[in-house]
């Protein structure tokens, strides 16, 4: 590329794409514009693999239609505008937005993690509704800047956590809190996944890829050369100005119903045992050791620990099962005063362990009717509750006022993979480290493209 870019500041950025977030005046209903129109008019930004996914569930919805697709990649483009051939195609989410802004009334971003802010902020700005894709943001001050915007502007928002209401996810929260293990002290959270990349930075390049606008995939993040097997498609998520690493795709999935059920907040500490940073992949292991403060459903503090990386858990008591069964996939443990209860991920019924034992429950009690374990139409039940709400028919249950707080917990992890081996303290109000030198990782640098 020929071009000269430029690296500025979050806030300078915010500024003159005109997404400040002081003086705003809240969002007007959406619902007497639905009804004039007749449908929900979505615009969707990211069409690969899960943008495909989301807009299928959206536009599955019988009073949505699809205005709007925006994609860098022209051939993910072309396979969303032949399931919708009236929608106006776009490169550039920017351009989108201004050209359809009084043409949508949702929008839908599912991105690689580094463009969630900054397609995000722009849609709110505009008073849109908007659903992202998990993890929220890319950076701790991205996700309060969502946060507060959408409260300011008191917009419908909703993270992309789909099996945040599914059936077992929603039971084990009930059983959580009706006491049936007492308070908890711990939670042991795993995913054998490996979003991580202990080898060297590439050297050289490769030609881009005819069918892909490199500079517009970017976008904020630091200019790169393109090689080829490293970041589109699929591999960002390994690497530390795109992803989020294994904790900031699983972790956000697995540790959403503990941090909910228990409501959480963010945590005092934490700290992640993983090999020494190299400044561009995520590590391939960690294990990551948070406290929290107590709360109703908790005892004094909480301890969390979480595991990924092939191999994942590693062996511990707690973990132990009845029968010497083994450990699902992918799960997480909650240690209580009278017991505790294993949560697969997912679609498979918690089970309640007490003196090394399975013990049967009652969940008749909860109303939920019965366990279903269809992932397509129990995925769907969260796309739908963000379109109703938009429509003023509810509320949605992962608004950015939660998601928010469940990212920035997850980032915090992430950040600590910095630090290995170091115990990080987290002051909350002050949204800053103890230990100054972390600091710098709470935020970026958006480069100008």
């Amino acid at each position: 590329m020929n071009k000269k870019f430029q690296v500025i500041d979050r806030r300078d950025f915010l500024k003159r794409t005109g997404l400040g977030i002081l003086g705003l005046s809240l969002a007007p209903s959406l619902l007497a514009k639905a009804q004039a129109n007749g449908k929900l008019r979505t615009a969707h930004i990211g069409l690969g693999g899960m943008g495909m996914a989301d807009l299928d569930a959206i536009s599955s919805h019988e009073l949505v239609k699809v205005v709007g697709l925006c994609d860098v990649d022209s051939k993910a483009l072309a396979g969303a505008k032949t399931l919708h051939p009236n929608a106006k195609t776009y490169a550039d989410y920017r351009t989108m937005l201004k050209e359809l802004e009084d043409q949508i009334d949702a929008v839908i971003v599912s991105t690689p993690d580094h463009t969630h802010a900054p397609a995000s902020l722009m849609a709110m700005k505009m008073d849109k509704p908007v659903y992202c894709q998990k993890p929220l943001t890319h950076h701790v001050t991205e996700a309060r800047a969502m946060k507060k915007l959408a409260a300011k502007k008191n917009l419908v928002t909703q993270m992309g956590i789909q099996v945040h209401s599914f059936y077992d996810y929603k039971l084990a929260t009930l059983l959580i809190q009706s006491g049936i293990i007492g308070k908890v002290n711990t939670v042991r959270a795993w995913s054998p996944k490996n979003w991580g990349f202990d080898g060297p930075e590439p050297s050289g390049s490769d030609p881009v890829p005819a069918n892909l606008d490199w500079n517009l995939w970017l976008g904020t993040a630091p200019e790169r050369p393109f090689k080829e097997g490293y970041y589109h498609p699929g591999n960002w998520r390994k690497i530390m100005d795109f992803g989020c690493g294994t904790l900031g795709d699983m972790g956000v999935h697995i540790f959403d119903t503990p941090y909910n059920a228990l409501q959480l907040d963010v945590p005092r500490t934490i700290i992640n045992e993983c090999r020494q940073p190299t400044g561009f992949g995520f590590p391939e292991h960690n294990t990551v050791t948070y406290e929290f403060p107590g709360t109703p459903y908790t005892t004094d503090s909480l301890k969390w620990v979480w595991y990924d990386g092939m191999g994942a858990p590693d062996e511990h008591p707690d973990l132990v099962l009845p029968n010497g069964d083994k450990l699902p996939d992918q799960g997480a443990m909650f240690m209580g005063e009278k017991g505790r209860l294993l949560l697969p991920h997912f679609q498979q019924l918690p089970r309640l362990i007490v003196d090394g034992k399975y013990q049967e429950m009652d969940i008749e009690k909860f109303n939920l009717g019965k366990p279903v374990k269809d992932y397509d139409s129990e995925s769907k039940k969260h796309y739908h509750q963000f379109v109703d709400a938009c429509l003023g028919k509810g509320e949605c249950s992962a608004p950015f006022e939660y998601s928010a707080r469940l990212t920035e917990t997850i980032l915090l992890g992430v950040i600590a993979g910095r630090f290995p081996n170091q115990m990080l303290h987290w002051d909350s109000k002050k949204a800053k480290f103890q230990e100054k030198e972390a600091n710098q990782y709470l935020g970026g640098k958006y480069r100008k493209f």
